[in-house]
């Protein structure tokens, strides 16, 4: 499971040109399922997010995590994170779970966060338009199986 998270000032999700939601100070979470992904891997991922120290202290250090910042996620699935592309100038997304499992760990993320922070979500597998105000900016990508 690979997340692309970015610290963000603001972000917010349309679909289809109405908006769905928002969130102020915290992160964005790009979250890729890959095949062979499981429960423990959102647990790990989650642990992982949730307490990385990349919001500012009072000194202006990145010395606090979400929890400590009371920030808010915005969670977005993002199959294209699964892409290949070893071979050829198209991408392959064989690596990316199946859309049914992707579902049900993207959702197991969503529920699993949620019992830490404020969680909002986009709309799974539809085409969303994502604003994005990247704080820093800071940009981590975590995946679960380095972990």
């Amino acid at each position: 499971m690979i997340a692309l998270l970015q610290r963000v000032s603001q972000a917010s999700v349309s679909v289809e040109g109405r908006s769905k939601c928002a969130i102020a100070e915290g992160m964005t979470i790009l979250l890729g399922v890959l095949k062979g992904d499981e429960a423990p891997d959102v647990k790990k991922l989650v642990d992982k997010i949730i307490n990385l120290r990349i919001f500012a202290d009072e000194k202006g250090k990145m010395n606090l995590s979400l929890l400590d910042a009371g920030g808010s996620m915005l969670v977005i699935s993002q199959f294209t994170l699964g892409a290949n592309i070893k071979r050829g100038r198209r991408p392959s997304f064989d690596e990316a779970a199946l859309p049914d499992e992707a579902k049900r760990l993207y959702e197991l993320f969503i529920a699993q966060a949620s019992e830490h922070v404020s969680v909002q979500s986009g709309e799974f597998g539809a085409n969303m338009q994502v604003e994005i105000h990247n704080d820093g900016p800071v940009t981590i990508i975590v995946d679960s199986s380095q972990l």
